[in-house]
């Protein structure tokens, strides 16, 4: 990071290390070179700065986009039509034309309510839409709730249960292509026996729609692989090798299957940045705070999830170290970002770094306060 350039940058701002990101993307690249049936999606709702989305897309990834504002990004980003899966659990009529106007490569369905309008609306078009269905598979992901997304009763997808009368359905309708299962479990999952236990209910669940006759082209495993947020310099890149390694050995595909893995977080998290500067240090009775001009408003994740992030001072990184609570501007009580967080020693105008934010971060940024949304600077 150039700090000496920072200095004269109005904070809060992003800063993206594009060096990093093509090294990871490197990564993923060489993990998954000797399985050609395997394909990686880029999931959008993690960061949409422009030069990431570029550098993403001519590494030849494909999309995963979650609404129809993504696809669009995707599309004018260079991620190829074909190469793009649209999910969610709320997709507007707007947005399901326009994704079959592109021609994308599937909709991952989660409720036969939907299954019936998008046929409906390619039937408009003269169209057929291809789709998979988004299956429950019941695994734990022993992550945070709120990011835990495979359980059996969840707003997301469908019960295992249901997976035979929905492909059944699909394939009694005239403008509809059954073409996969997709699966997702949940984010930032470190304990990768999760994935294991994926594997094993989309084994189970394959060999049960074998014996009524029904083979599934793709299968869709999400994403949800975990970055290290307290030490991001010591494991800046994921362990890709022993995620993909999982899938390799443990899932039982059948000739002509290809898989398919939506990455988020794992790819963009430690790229990225959150440069804010400190407005005042607040001698309390028992405590000592560093207010700072970023804010919940920048990064939202600390609110919300409870999350943590390494924070450096970039200015006066020798300074003693003491414990402070490291809090921003906004009018809430929850617009804190750490607390009895030791670190160097930081004075008013000194630069701090929110290290792993380039997922979730500047993506999730709002005008609450009526404050300015941050910049970005990527190099």
């Amino acid at each position: 990071m150039n700090i000496s350039r920072f200095a004269l940058c109005e904070t809060p701002f992003y800063y993206y290390n594009l060096t990093l990101l093509q090294q990871t993307l490197d990564s993923i690249t060489a993990a998954t070179a000797d399985s050609p049936n395997f394909h990686v999606h880029y999931a959008l709702k993690a960061c949409v700065a422009h030069e990431v989305l570029q550098i993403i897309a001519q590494h030849g990834f494909g999309a995963d986009c979650v609404s129809g504002g993504e696809i669009e990004m995707a599309h004018q980003h260079g991620f190829a039509a074909n190469d793009i899966v649209f999910a969610g659990v709320g997709k507007a009529d707007w947005e399901i034309l326009r994704a079959l106007d592109l021609g994308i490569q599937c909709f991952n369905v989660e409720s036969l309510p939907e299954l019936e309008i998008i046929n409906e609306l390619a039937a408009r078009k003269n169209l057929v839409a291809r789709v998979a269905f988004r299956i429950n598979p019941n695994v734990d992901a022993h992550t945070h709730a709120k990011i835990t997304t495979g359980l059996n009763e969840n707003k997301f997808g469908l019960a295992l249960e249901d997976t035979l009368p929905a492909i059944r359905r699909a394939a009694s309708l005239t403008n509809i292509q059954f073409i996969g299962l997709h699966f997702h479990i949940g984010s930032q999952i470190t304990k990768l026996d999760s994935y294991r236990e994926l594997c094993i209910r989309i084994n189970e669940l394959q060999s049960s729609l074998e014996e009524e006759g029904i083979f599934v082209p793709t299968l869709n495993v999400g994403g949800g692989l975990g970055v290290n947020y307290t030490a991001p310099d010591t494991e800046a890149i994921p362990d890709f090798a022993s995620y993909f390694t999982i899938f390799k050995q443990e899932l039982q595909l059948r000739e002509g299957q290809s898989v398919h893995f939506e990455l988020g977080r794992s790819i963009v998290a430690q790229c990225g940045s959150l440069i804010s500067r400190v407005l005042y240090v607040k001698e309390g009775h028992s405590k000592r705070f560093v207010i700072v001009d970023a804010g919940m408003t920048d990064l939202i994740r600390p609110a919300m999830y409870g999350s943590t992030h390494q924070i450096d001072n970039l200015s006066h990184p020798e300074a003693p170290k003491a414990s402070f609570d490291v809090v921003g501007p906004i009018c809430e009580s929850s617009d804190v970002f750490a607390t009895d967080y030791v670190m160097p020693t930081p004075q008013r105008g000194d630069l701090l770094a929110f290290r792993s934010a380039g997922a979730y971060g500047e993506i999730m940024a709002s005008q609450y306060n009526c404050r300015r949304l941050p910049g970005h600077i990527a190099e």
